[in-house]
Parts: structure tokens; sequence; C-alpha cells
């Protein structure tokens, strides 16, 4: 009979533990889709509505100025509300900045729009690894996180394709609006999910957080040690931001995150997704279909890479994948800002087009295999319990931010430094990251949050809190 019982708790835990990974995944989904549209309705939007360059630039970076507003707002609504009804609130906010911009009447409108489209996904972005983090084992943690940024890669590649199939006749408001769909999924889902263990332990909700663990781990006695775990941790009187205030410690790692997701955002990674037609076209492909093809093949390279990525992160560990990462793009960069040199020198050499193109694939791909899935890894699994919610809205709004400063600065970039000089730029800032990564970045591969949390408050160099 108690093996019966075993075997069917632990079915149950199975099928939550992958509701959970889905639903946080549909999040991620939704991030992906709205990073990939923008590229190929852009050239369309433009014509229609005859932008300028700076106000192209600002339709780009709107949805990161949204976005960062929403990381910071999301402090409150997180750890007032909950993980789950915040990423609700996500996809509702998502559905009506879609429609916003897809019947946008001029630019103005399509702007707020955009902004709220941001403002959903700063507030995905902030709690869907949040709460994949708080609701996975230590042993499988990166993994699950991996697959919020597989599902982000997964939407910029259909974002890409829905652009190529719908670029023919123009239709950007098609484009626009078409990816609501996945947000009323995500709305599904995410209503059958239960809340974080971690959240309801803080709100004094220790019985029902106790019954979430007891089906996420299909064992009432591992359950029960990890609430235990969990409830010393909340002993610490303060929290948030007097927390911050008073204790060294929480400082030392909030700016740690927030450093982390600037070395993110200026690997200049995201740029090469915002205007990858206009890189293309920098590098000799007039067509403006073959520009979107080529783009497909970077959304592709994403997909597979992350994929690549969720197999070993957990085995290999989050440090070797950065170094390797970042070495990687910014050997492509500075061969990529080589090729755009030849250009603009005149040489319109075949070669030089496909080397170009094999570059931002190479880039894409340390890109996907470091960088984009371990930063969110690491920032979701360096802060305490008590600050939790503080230190990761510190984080993400300084990822957004960044987001916006490199999409609203690339075309000025070209038009005042030139091409190759842009990305020479952030190939040298990716050399500076491996250096970074070296002596900052903790290693986190196969330890318990609370066991960070432990090495953290008792002053350990933040590069040996998860030893």
């Amino acid at each position: 009979m108690s093996t019966a019982i075993d075997t069917e708790a632990l079915q149950q835990s199975k099928h939550m533990r992958k509701l959970v990974s889905v639903a946080a995944g549909m999040a991620g989904l939704l991030f992906g889709l709205d990073i990939g549209v923008i590229a190929g309705a852009l050239p369309f939007i433009t014509d229609q509505l005859s932008l300028t360059s700076q106000m192209q630039e600002w339709i780009v970076s709107s949805m990161m100025f949204g976005a960062a507003i929403g990381s910071i707002i999301t402090l409150w609504i997180s750890s007032k509300l909950g993980r789950k009804k915040s990423i609700l609130t996500a996809g509702l906010l998502f559905i009506i900045g879609c429609f916003g911009s897809s019947f946008a009447p001029n630019y103005e409108i399509l702007l707020i729009s955009r902004i709220i489209l941001g403002f959903s996904i700063g507030v995905a972005s902030y709690v869907a690894p949040l709460y994949l983090s708080e609701m996975s084992e230590k042993e499988h943690r990166g993994r699950l996180i991996s697959m919020y940024q597989l599902m982000i890669n997964f939407g910029i590649v259909i974002a890409f394709i829905s652009d190529t199939l719908l670029a023919p006749t123009e239709s950007w408001r098609l484009m626009l609006g078409i990816i609501s769909i996945p947000a009323f999924l995500l709305i599904i889902a995410v209503a059958k999910l239960p809340d974080s263990p971690r959240w309801l332990a803080s709100k004094g909700f220790t019985t029902e957080a106790q019954k979430v663990l007891n089906v996420l781990r299909g064992n009432k006695e591992k359950a029960h040690e990890e609430l235990q775990d969990i409830t010393d941790s909340l002993k610490v009187k303060q929290a948030g931001f007097s927390l911050f205030r008073a204790n060294k410690n929480v400082r030392r790692v909030v700016f740690l995150g927030m450093f982390l997701q600037f070395m993110q955002q200026f690997t200049g990674q995201n740029i090469i997704m915002y205007y990858a037609p206009k890189i293309f076209s920098l590098a000799g492909f007039e067509s403006h279909t073959d520009q979107m093809f080529a783009t497909i093949l970077d959304g592709m390279t994403f997909v597979i890479f992350t994929w690549i990525s969720m197999q070993f992160i957990d085995k290999t560990g989050r440090k070797i994948a950065l170094k390797i990462g970042f070495g990687i793009m910014a050997l492509a960069l500075i061969v990529l800002g080589w090729c755009l040199m030849q250009f603009e020198g005149g040489n319109t050499a075949q070669w030089i087009s496909y080397t170009a193109v094999g570059m931002t694939i190479l880039s894409i791909a340390g890109y996907a295999m470091s960088a984009a899935p371990v930063i969110w890894i690491l920032c979701s699994e360096i802060q305490p319990l008590k600050s939790r919610d503080f230190g990761i809205a510190c984080s993400t709004t300084t990822n957004w931010v960044s987001n916006m400063i490199i999409g609203a600065t690339f075309l000025s970039l070209l038009e005042g430094i030139g091409s190759a000089q842009t990305f020479w730029l952030y190939g040298i800032l990716n050399v500076i990251f491996i250096f970074c990564t070296i002596y900052i970045v903790p290693e986190t591969k196969g330890v318990s949050l609370e066991k960070i949390e432990s090495n953290l408050m008792e002053g350990k160099k933040l590069r040996d809190i998860g030893c």
C-alpha cells in the first residue's frame, strides 16, 4: 500500500513540475515573441508611419522602457500578490499591449502600446525565473530556468518566421497582433498552479507551503526538511530595502546581480535580434526576404544552442559556460566588424557577406550557451530569501535599462562611429567580461539556495558563495 502511495505521489510531483516549467516557459515565450516581432515589422512601420531613425530607436526601446518600469513595480506586486498572480497580470497586460500595437493609428499610440507590452514583459521576466527557482530542486534548478530562456528563443524564432511569411503583404499590424495568442494560453496554464512555497512561507502560510512542497517533491520527509531550511532563513527580522540598507552582504549581492545583468545586455546580442535586417543590409543583403531568412537562421541558432546548454548547465557549471561564451562572442563580433569595414570600403565580395552572417550565427551561439540563460539562473539563485524580491527587482530593472540603452543607441552609433567600430566596441566589452567572470562571479551548481545565502551572510567573497 505504501509503495502504491509513494508511486502516486511521485507521479503527481512529476506532473506538477512539468506544468510549472511549461507555464513559466510560456512567460518566456511572450518575451521572445515581443523581441523578435519588431525586427520584421519595423521596416514596414517605418514606411507607413514615416519614422525617422530616432523614432525607430524609440519604437524598439520603448518596450524596454516599459519593462524597466514593470520590473520595479513588480517588486511590490510579487511580494504582495505572489508569483502566480503576478504572471497572470503579465499575461493580461501583454494581450492589451498587442491589440493596442496592432490597431495603433499613429506613432504615439504605437509607442504607448509598446510601453504597455514592455511593462508586461518586465513583470514576466522578473517573476518567471524567480518562480522557477523557488519551485525547483537544487539538482535541476539550472535546467529549469534555462527552459525559460529556451522559450524566449523559441518565441524569437516563431516571430521571425511569422514576420517572414507576412512580409510579402507588409502586414505589420497582423505581425504585432497575432503574438497575443500565447498570452491566452499562459493565463489558462498558470491558473492551475499553486504559488511558490517560499512566498507562502514568507507570508505566514506555512501549512499551504508544506502542502505545495509535498506535491512538488513527492516525499514528505524531504519536503519537511526543505520547509525547515526556508523557515530558518526567514528568521532574519529585516527584509527588502531595509535589509539591503542594513546589511553590507546583501548590498554586495544586489550589486552583483545588477552587474551580471549589465554584462548580459552589453554583450551586444540583443541588438542583433532587434536590428537583424538592418545588420544584414549592411552586410550586402538587399532583399528584405533574404534579410529575414538570415534572421531566422540566427533565431534557430539561439534555440539549438540554448537547448544544448540546458543539457550541461547543471553538470559543467555556470562559470565555465560564461567564460567560453564571452570568448566566442568577442571573436565573432570583432570579425563581423571587419566584414562590415570591407563593405564600407567598397569590397562587396559575396564570401564576405556569408562570413558576416556566419559571425552573427557564431555570436548568437556563444550567447545562447552562456550569458542568455546563465545570468538569469545566477540572479535567481544568489539573492537571500528575505531580500529576494528587492534584489531581483534591482537586477531585472538593470537588465531592461541596459537593454533600452543599447536599443536606443545602436542606429546612432552606426551613424556616429561606423558599423565596424560599433561591433568592435561590443567585442572588447566581451573580453572584459571574461575577466569579470573569473574574479567576481560565483559557481552555484548543485548548491541549495539556503546554503548560498548562508555563505553570503558569513562574509565570503562573492566568487566563493557557491562553495
